[in-house]
């Protein structure tokens, strides 16, 4: 049996159509929000991506290119991972595994700037810390106090923009 295929791509504003059907848990949602509710927000700092499994559209981020104005713990060569969504029916099947850990090679080679990518995860969220942490972010040990469900712990997946093997400043 041949393995499924992840991939990460962008998405233009103009692809609702392509995610729309993609909804988590309904416990899930304070965390992470809906697919209409990033297409509705007004933030043209952010940029859409889809996750697609074998083709079909299976998980939804956004990569915000101003978060450091956002948040004082990024730095202004930083960009933030928000709003991940994986679709109920495909949780548990390694799909959010395998896509964050494909996350810091994809994201590295569209903004070739960014020295880092930053998110943050609720306390009690500890299943999605772990995803990110097998992925290769690095908790900074600090804590964010201003999410609506309270304390979210910062994470930091540095990104590499030199060839392979070279350290990056």
């Amino acid at each position: 049996m041949t393995a499924p295929k992840i991939a990460l791509a962008p998405l233009g504003r103009d692809g609702l159509d392509r995610v729309a059907h993609i909804a988590v848990h309904p416990e899930q949602e304070p965390f992470c929000g809906t697919i209409a509710g990033h297409f509705a927000a007004d933030e043209p700092d952010c940029d859409f991506h889809v996750v697609t499994r074998d083709g079909r559209a299976v998980g939804f981020f956004k990569i915000g290119r101003a978060y450091a104005a956002r948040f004082d713990f990024a730095r202004p060569d930083e960009l933030g991972l928000r709003g991940v969504m994986i679709d109920a029916a495909e949780q548990g099947r390694g799909t959010g595994k395998a896509a964050m850990r494909a996350l810091g090679s994809y994201v590295a080679g569209l903004y070739p700037h960014a020295k880092a990518l930053v998110l943050t995860v609720n306390e009690v969220n500890p299943v999605a810390r772990a995803v990110y942490l097998d992925a290769g972010f690095v908790d900074t040990g600090a804590f964010h106090h201003g999410g609506r469900i309270g304390p979210q712990h910062i994470l930091r997946l540095p990104l590499s923009t030199g060839p392979p093997g070279q350290p990056t400043s």
